[in-house]
């Protein structure tokens, strides 16, 4: 077990247990965030801009969940946001579900024990998969609570990518869902851990905060 969440990052950074840190990508990500926080924020995997930065949900998605978390009064580095899988699969493609076992059961499960969020929101069938059963569905069991086998409460919402896709009134309501699912998590954060700050005067720039990171990693892939 892990003492710190900066011991716990360096190990996630240095992993090398399977074959998804070799296909084609800069390395496993890991987290971004306030590790305090109680409220937690799970995804599938990193798409291109993640894999460059080396977190999740910075990319296109990213500034869309921005958004959405926006309007139910929370901001990014008032909450934990983490992914089932670290490293890219090639070319984006959605990972399958034993990638997804695997992976989260070496590290998901060490940062959930050890940051141990009172509420979790799932964004789609990949951390839905995960967190609930394989046999989940993000069309059938999105906007319901359900426990984790960590004991927190969660639950599943639509990823932005799936949003992204989304035109006319699909879209709309696929937005209002995102919107009262998150709501709803909020509202179980507050019955949770009253008191708790959950929004910033301000949505953080994550591009801007994790540069730095993206040039170390660009470096040390070209060399």
């Amino acid at each position: 077990m892990f003492s710190s969440i900066s011991d716990l990052e360096s190990a996630i950074l240095s992993c090398d247990q399977c074959k998804l840190c070799q296909e084609n990508n800069h390395g496993p990500t890991s987290y971004n965030g306030s590790a305090c926080s109680p409220l937690a924020i799970i995804g599938e995997g990193p798409g291109g801009v993640e894999d460059e930065y080396g977190v999740p949900l910075v990319g296109p998605s990213g500034q869309l969940l921005d958004k959405a978390l926006w309007s139910v009064g929370v901001t990014r580095d008032k909450a934990y946001t983490s992914n089932v899988i670290k490293c890219r699969p090639n070319k984006n493609r959605t990972p399958t579900i034993d990638e997804g076992q695997f992976c989260a059961s070496i590290w998901l499960d060490k940062e959930l024990a050890l940051i141990q969020p009172k509420v979790i929101i799932a964004l789609g069938s990949v951390a839905l998969k995960y967190l609930l059963a394989p046999t989940a569905r993000i069309t059938k069991d999105r906007g319901h609570w359900f426990t984790t086998k960590h004991n927190i409460p969660a639950i599943a919402t639509y990823h932005p990518a799936y949003l992204l896709r989304l035109t006319g009134k699909d879209l709309v309501k696929a937005k209002w869902e995102v919107y009262y699912d998150m709501k709803a998590a909020v509202e179980k954060c507050q019955e949770l851990a009253p008191g708790n700050d959950l929004k910033s005067e301000t949505i953080p720039n994550l591009l801007e905060l994790y540069y730095e990171r993206k040039i170390s990693r660009l470096c040390k892939s070209t060399t």
